[in-house]
């Protein structure tokens, strides 16, 4: 199965959408950015897991995590 990865941002209407990389439209739209992960992550585990990357309002990376049980790229060390 390949890896999914999906993006939470906040869209100019001040929602935030849970959209998975490459698509057009988002999956869901919520009004708190934590909804919106929660969501993206739930979507991650019934796909087989992936990357998700959750940015802040001004749409910078703030936050990667890899949802299980996709491998991660880069274990922490120890």
């Amino acid at each position: 199965m390949t890896k999914s990865n999906r993006t939470v941002s906040q869209r100019d209407d001040g929602k935030w959408a849970n959209k998975k990389d490459g698509g057009q439209r988002a999956t869901s739209l919520h009004d708190t950015q934590k909804q919106a992960a929660e969501a993206a992550r739930q979507n991650l585990k019934n796909e087989g897991g992936g990357e998700l990357k959750i940015k802040n309002e001004e749409g910078k990376i703030r936050q990667k995590d890899t949802i299980p049980p996709a491998k991660d790229p880069y274990p922490p060390k120890g």
